[in-house]
Formats: structure tokens, sequence, C-alpha cells
């Protein structure tokens, strides 16, 4: 299984961010993330230094959010779609997305039940819990 370190992560948004920014061809992962990148301009500044981007904390405290954690959680929703793992995932994105009109919108959403089920999984000590996660998405897209 590949375990990025954070640097790595970093790293990749960092270039892939260059290359777009410079009109080089991207691999389909690069392609994948250049679209999230493109939807939040926000980030451009922190993507367009990378020894900056290596060295930088973002804390929560201090109202900073990580723009590489956010970009890697839509990379991640996109990977739960394409294979449909929980599966239902794919169906209940695809709603809620039709829901609020717009798929970047329910991606945000859906990262708040993905962090949800990370949290309770570091707190129980237990695995993360798939079926829970389907389910909060799922309250979602059937919520006006």
């Amino acid at each position: 299984m590949f375990q990025p370190s954070q640097s790595d992560v970093r790293r990749f948004f960092c270039r892939t961010y260059a290359k777009r920014r410079d009109g080089l061809p991207l691999e389909r992962m690069e392609a994948l993330a250049a679209h999230w990148i493109d939807a939040h301009p926000e980030y451009h500044a922190e993507l367009a230094d990378e020894a900056v981007a290596l060295q930088a904390i973002f804390s929560v405290k201090a109202g900073r959010a990580n723009p590489f954690l956010h970009l890697a959680m839509h990379l991640t929703i996109d990977e739960q779609c394409s294979i449909d793992q929980p599966t239902g995932i794919r169906q209940a994105v695809q709603l809620l997305a039709a829901r609020r009109g717009s798929l970047h919108e329910a991606h945000h959403e859906v990262m708040e039940c993905l962090g949800e089920m990370i949290w309770a999984s570091q707190r129980s000590g237990l695995p993360p819990d798939g079926a829970a996660y389907l389910e909060a998405v799922r309250r979602r897209a059937t919520t006006p």
C-alpha cells in the first residue's frame, strides 16, 4: 500500500500546481488534483512555494485551514466514488451533488462526514466505520 509522507503529499500538490500554471502536461492523478486546485484559488499562493509549503504548520487554533489536507480529501472522495468503496458512496455523492447543485459543494459536505468518521475511529481506537460514514453521507443527500 502506498503511504506518502506529509512532505510527499505537499510536494505532489505544489508540483502539480506548478505544472498546471506552466502549461505542462499532467499525469492522470495530477490532472485530478489540478481540477481541485483550480477550484480552490485561495490555496494557490500556498502551493506556489514548495519550500515554504514543506515547513508550514496549519493550526486549527490559529484558524489556518490545511490546503494539502483539503485537496487530499477531494482526491480521496474521487477515488472512493471511482471504485464505489464503501459500496454505495458513488450513488450517495451523486445524489448529494444533484441536491446541492454542485459536486464541489457535495464534496465539502462529504469531507465533514469523512472527518467525523476518522475522528470517531481515532477516539475509540476502533477501525473506521464505513457503514456509519456512508449513512452520514446518505442522510445529507436525502435531507433538504
